[in-house]
């Protein structure tokens, strides 16, 4: 079926839109719900910053941010991304709903997300304010890198570790090790997980000449370097306790982040990708929100 006529059947539902559809329509578009892969991981970095509980003001500022910036880079890439996703049968259904809710709709949206992002940011700190744009730069070109490399992963890795960095910043007002490390950890999380995901559209990337390691190396391949960079994860995180005053419950968080991991990895094989999503947002949504408990069970009862 062409996206003409999968326009006109799923029109019937999404014609006359009003403001809550609208806004129900474009959390959809962005995926919503994918925000718990960050969320967590930026207020343990808030907490560990604090060396306690933050003020209720900063977590606001700083989930609010999170959130703008986050919505931002998902609206911006639909927009990038709306050719190929044209010709993607898993993703084509996100460029009929973009067709209902309308360009300019989404232009708007996205641009008001970064407008707020920068008040935020603003309200946080100076530095923030000064590191905002070089992280909308990243999280925008994202979109732009499966066009250029399979190292792509890795890019959307780094965007999402700007959010622990991020909090560290907007507490702390600088850098430290241990920020650090937590960034580190989630690039390697979100690069492995995403190579997963990415095992669902070889064929399309062939056909459109996208990189991803799935195509450079094959399904097989690309399971084992996932598996290896999560192994990798599990060893920074590790690290963290050496630079952040945190305990046995956390080193419990990292137990279950490990048989969560091994969970995810049993789940999908070469021959099978039928639970592909399942391993990605059902599991790697456990994997932050254990860990962000358990990370600030360690940090609020030691």
């Amino acid at each position: 079926m062409g996206l003409e006529e999968n326009r006109e059947a799923y029109s019937e539902g999404v014609r006359n839109l009003g403001l809550c559809e609208r806004t129900l329509g474009l959390l959809e578009l962005i995926k919503f719900p994918h925000t718990v892969f960050s969320v967590p991981f930026a207020v343990m970095s808030a907490f560990l910053a604090a060396d306690g509980t933050p003020t209720l003001r900063q977590l606001l500022l700083i989930l609010g941010a999170l959130v703008a910036a986050r919505s931002c880079a998902m609206g911006f890439n639909r927009l990038a991304d709306f050719s190929y996703d044209t010709t993607n049968p898993r993703t084509k259904k996100w460029t009929v709903l973009q067709m209902e809710l309308g360009h300019s709709t989404l232009w708007a949206f996205t641009l008001v997300c970064a407008l707020c992002f920068a008040v935020l940011a603003a309200a946080l700190n100076k530095l923030t304010l000064y590191l905002s744009p070089g992280a909308l730069a990243v999280i925008l070109l994202y979109s732009y890198t499966k066009r250029l490399s399979s190292a792509s992963h890795f890019i959307l890795g780094l965007a999402l570790a700007l959010a622990p960095l991020g909090a560290w910043v907007a507490i702390r007002a600088g850098f430290d090790v241990a920020p650090c490390l937590l960034a580190a950890a989630v690039l390697l999380w979100t690069a492995g997980f995403d190579i997963i995901y990415s095992c669902q559209d070889v064929e399309h990337d062939i056909r459109m000449g996208l990189h991803s390691i799935p195509k450079r190396l094959g399904i097989k391949n690309a399971l084992r370097v996932s598996l290896l960079l999560h192994i990798l994860m599990l060893a920074v995180l590790l690290l963290l306790t050496r630079y952040a005053e945190l305990g046995n419950v956390y080193l419990l968080g990292v137990c279950t982040t490990a048989a969560l991991l091994f969970y995810e990895h049993s789940l999908v094989r070469p021959d099978d990708l039928s639970k592909v999503n399942v391993a990605f947002f059902t599991v790697n949504g456990c994997i932050s929100l254990a860990l962000m408990v358990f990370t600030l069970t360690d940090i609020l009862v030691s």
